[in-house]
């Protein structure tokens, strides 16, 4: 009964979306019919300034650790950690009371990880640093940090329900991007095709 107490609350928490409540304390509007429509940090920073990415994101990085750490304080194990950690997350993205339509989670995801395992974050993010200095892109080198915290926790020896909620909290995080990642390969493929026909004209000369 406690461990789905700190469930429902640790949704609750993640339901909590601060771009939304910021920008409409802020504006009066609803951030979801601004910019790229993302309630999250990027998305109001555009809006708002740096200012409002800062306090966004720190926000939805605390509310992401502050929901495992419950966990962890109450004792729950395994089960209701790895439990807190996805609910805190699918209360950001889908939260009910805004319709479920809220933010992406990447930051309510880094606060959760912090929470369950800071160390499992060292080798993503080193690997991520290495894609974003190739890609140039923060959101794809971000994707594959979280895409790699699973193998990492393998090399942690996790046990394998905590495995399973890490592949899931990847496999969530990447379900909410997935018209980032449609309009990166669509992206990557029409300039691979550019490359291609420009290599061709050369080759006609």
């Amino acid at each position: 009964m406690i461990t789905l107490i700190v469930a429902v609350t640790a949704y609750a928490l993640g339901c909590f979306s601060t771009a939304y409540y910021l920008f409409r304390f802020s504006t009066g509007a609803d951030i979801r019919t601004q910019g790229s429509g993302n309630a999250g940090a990027k998305n109001i920073g555009r809006q708002l300034g740096a200012a409002a990415f800062i306090v966004t994101f720190l926000c939805d990085v605390i509310k992401g650790m502050t929901a495992v750490w419950l966990a962890r304080y109450l004792e729950l194990g395994t089960a209701g950690i790895t439990l807190a950690m996805l609910a805190v997350v699918i209360g950001h993205i889908w939260p009910a009371q805004l319709g479920f339509r809220g933010g992406k989670g990447a930051a309510t995801v880094l606060g959760a990880l912090i929470a369950f395992d800071y160390r499992l974050l060292m080798p993503s993010i080193l690997l991520s640093g290495v894609a974003l200095s190739l890609s140039r892109n923060f959101t794809m080198s971000g994707l594959l940090a979280i895409a790699l915290t699973p193998i990492v926790a393998m090399i942690f020896r996790h046990t394998a329900l905590e495995l399973i909620g890490l592949w899931c909290l990847a496999g969530i995080t990447i379900f909410a991007h997935r018209n980032n990642l449609r309009k990166f390969f669509a992206n990557t493929s029409s300039n691979a095709a550019d490359i291609r026909e420009s290599l061709a004209e050369r080759r006609q000369r």
